[in-house]
């Protein structure tokens, strides 16, 4: 089969060091999880040497190393992979802001996903999207801004970041620990545990 000589040829994108910490920021700002070198990479179209070049790059000049102010978030390595997460002594304000700014009611949507977490955790995006066979992401990123669940622990081997509640959530629903949540099993039709068979212990 040959190539369609009418087919674009894609522009070269852009190898200077500049150029791809600006590629890099942008993709960062929409993860939802840490990305090793290799997907950033891939991500930007550039060599993992460079990349590896401008995270360091980006990581000095968000630590205020470069001359200009620290930053109110910072590009962190955790679990083998590079995220932009918000500077811990800043993390009341956010906290204050996004629970003055959010509905006081969560979604049907949000509702499922939190009952997931809440009876499977520590628990994966995938995991929970798995289980409610929808993609989670959004829902995911709500409920952390409004602090009812956190991230537990990264798995070092995939990346994959575990979710469980948080005592906010325990506030919420009036009780002193997840023990005291209802067992699954006399709420469904069929008697089942459900949720793969597992129940709170």
């Amino acid at each position: 089969m040959t190539a369609d000589p009418q087919a674009p040829i894609p522009a070269p994108r852009p190898s200077d060091p500049a150029s791809v910490a600006r590629r890099l920021e942008a993709v960062l700002l929409v993860v939802d999880e840490p990305q090793s070198l290799v997907s950033l990479a891939a991500a930007v179209a550039a060599p993992v040497p460079a990349v590896r070049q401008a995270i360091e790059a980006l990581v000095a000049d968000y630590d205020g190393k470069t001359g200009g102010p620290v930053r109110g978030f910072e590009l962190r390595e955790v679990g083998g992979g590079w995220r932009l997460y918000v500077r811990e002594e800043y993390d009341d304000v956010v906290g204050d802001f996004v629970n003055t700014q959010a509905p006081s009611r969560l979604s049907q949507a949000a509702l499922e996903t939190l009952a997931v977490i809440a009876y499977k955790q520590p628990v994966t995006r995938g995991q929970v999207a798995s289980i409610r066979a929808v993609n989670v992401d959004s829902v995911v990123r709500t409920l952390l801004a409004r602090g009812l669940i956190t991230e537990v622990f990264t798995d070092p081997d995939t990346g994959a970041i575990h979710y469980g509640t948080t005592d906010q959530l325990l506030v919420h629903l009036g009780i002193n620990s997840l023990d005291e949540l209802p067992h699954i099993s006399p709420l469904l039709d069929d008697g089942a545990d459900g949720f793969d068979g597992e129940v709170l212990k």
